[in-house]
């Protein structure tokens, strides 16, 4: 049988070389060029030492280089590990650091993948195109480590195997339907499990992956109507900014559009809804290799509460706090599993897998969450610390840390407040260490070196003092509300 996620495999289907792959910039690239310009960064790769197994770090954009090089990564069977091009170089360096890469792809700029391993390589006369592609890859093997941000504050790299794609390819097609004219529109990087679980969709149906690099309202709409996309996957504040735009309707010529990566607010819905923009929310996670539950396909005009019922394949129970199961409307802690589970959390070279299951093999998602009479899920909030904006993690933690570096601060706390648009704003309270020299300016110009965009606070406050709870513990849970009328717009935001 034919493997899924082999472009190579691909090509020797009957009628598939010929197919569209990829739409980007205006170009149409076919399934066997696609194919040629694998094979080809595949035997470089492979030539520079990147053997089954190895750990090859890039800095995954939404470009065709980064789409080429992740598939080549993948037929010489060796596993991604893609870096937000976002990230700062202390924290990329992080990540290769805690990855033990075997090998990284320098990134500059738009300067073709293919090109850039020649050069990182020196070594398309070396190995036989031949030895470079295994003759069968283990399906348990690792394809790509995701970055996922733990409770600690870093960091951590959820191992997703091959099995885990193909079934989350498999599952997903099997709520959504596979026509022959799909195309699925991708304008987000790749870092993410939702982003690259769309190229693995794509291939894996054999239908085409339409490229918009960055995300600009304008150019995703205009790509829409030119290209005849028939599937999206956005964050709310995306589509927000998209219904703004669209005034000539091109989102309801869409026949899916998923809504994930945070909650989805009532008004936005409504208003897709009110416009017959079939926005079907979904509910997932990295370490489940994207999608858990996703509506069904419907009616646009047709509002249904909930993030619909689990794929097929994977098991979604509530609990309570004592591991008994949460009656129907109860809320309770979501755990989840079946075949798109990560394989556990890497812990190193030479480490064994965290692999944090229970002994159904399922995982604590540390969200909360209730199960209708419909059996649809319905998600009541998100991980306790993490703040969720624009649909990106940001470990309150982390930003500590960096806070707590700068000089003239002596504590701060992290925290999310709500925001109508991104759904939740990174803010933060700090204690100097003098009131009367602490220089916002620069504390603000010392996260832009050390920390994304995302993670860096848009609302702040100067405090005598952190709120505390009843048990003495910083009370991070109640600090919106608390510090609400102290919160003010944060230098740099």
């Amino acid at each position: 049988m034919s493997s899924p996620l082999s472009v190579l495999a691909a090509v020797e289907e009957p009628g598939v070389a010929s197919r569209v792959a990829i739409l980007a910039d205006g170009e149409a690239i076919r399934f066997d060029t696609l194919a040629a310009r694998v094979r080809r960064v595949g035997v470089a790769l492979a030539g520079a030492g990147a053997r089954p197994g190895a750990r090859v770090g890039l800095v995954a954009h939404a470009r065709v280089d980064s789409v080429v090089a992740l598939l080549a990564i993948a037929e010489i069977g060796a596993v991604a590990v893609p870096i937000h091009p976002r990230l700062t170089a202390p924290e990329a360096d992080a990540i290769a650091r805690d990855s033990a890469l075997d090998l990284r792809l320098r990134d500059h700029g738009t300067e073709a993948i293919e090109d850039l391993a020649s050069a990182a390589c020196g070594c398309l006369g070396g190995p036989r195109p031949d030895d470079a592609f295994p003759r069968a890859i283990d399906p348990e093997a690792p394809l790509a480590f995701v970055q996922t941000s733990g409770s600690t504050g870093r960091a951590k790299a959820a191992v997703l195997s091959r099995r885990a794609f193909e079934a989350s390819a498999a599952a997903s097609a099997a709520r959504l339907g596979v026509r022959a004219d799909d195309r699925w529109l991708l304008a987000m990087p790749l870092a993410h499990v939702g982003g690259l679980s769309i190229v693995t969709r794509c291939l894996a149906a054999r239908g085409t992956l339409v490229i918009v690099p960055r995300f600009d309202p304008t150019a995703v709409l205009a790509a829409i109507a030119r290209d005849r996309v028939s599937l999206l996957s956005v964050v709310p504040t995306m589509l927000f900014a998209l219904l703004e735009e669209d005034r000539a309707g091109v989102l309801a010529s869409l026949r899916a559009v998923l809504v994930g990566g945070a909650a989805a607010p009532r008004a936005l819905l409504a208003e897709c809804a009110r416009r017959r923009v079939p926005a079907l929310t979904t509910y997932g996670l990295t370490e489940l290799c994207s999608q858990v539950t996703t509506q069904p396909p419907r009616d646009p005009g047709v509002s249904l509460d909930g993030s619909g019922v689990p794929l097929a394949g994977t098991t979604v129970r509530v609990v309570r706090p004592d591991g008994a199961a949460a009656g129907v409307g109860e809320v309770g802690r979501i755990l989840a599993g079946g075949p798109t589970r990560l394989s556990g959390y890497w812990q190193g070279r030479g480490a064994p897998l965290d692999q944090p299951f229970d002994a159904a093999g399922l995982l604590d998602t540390g969200d909360l969450g209730a199960v209708d009479d419909r059996g649809h899920l319905h998600v009541e909030g998100r991980r306790a610390d993490l703040v969720v904006t624009g649909g990106e993690n940001v470990s309150p933690a982390e930003v500590e840390r960096v806070l707590e570096a700068c000089p003239g601060v002596r504590q701060a706390l992290v925290f999310g407040v709500p925001d109508p648009r991104w759904g939740q704003v990174v803010a933060c309270a700090i204690v100097p260490a003098n009131p009367s020299s602490i220089d916002l300016g620069q504390i603000a110009l010392d996260l832009r070196a050390c920390l994304a965009p995302h993670k860096r606070p848009r609302r702040g406050c100067v405090v005598e003092a952190l709120p505390v709870a009843a048990s003495g513990k910083l009370d991070r849970a109640g600090a919106a509300d608390r510090l609400a009328g102290a919160l003010r717009p944060w230098p740099d935001a």
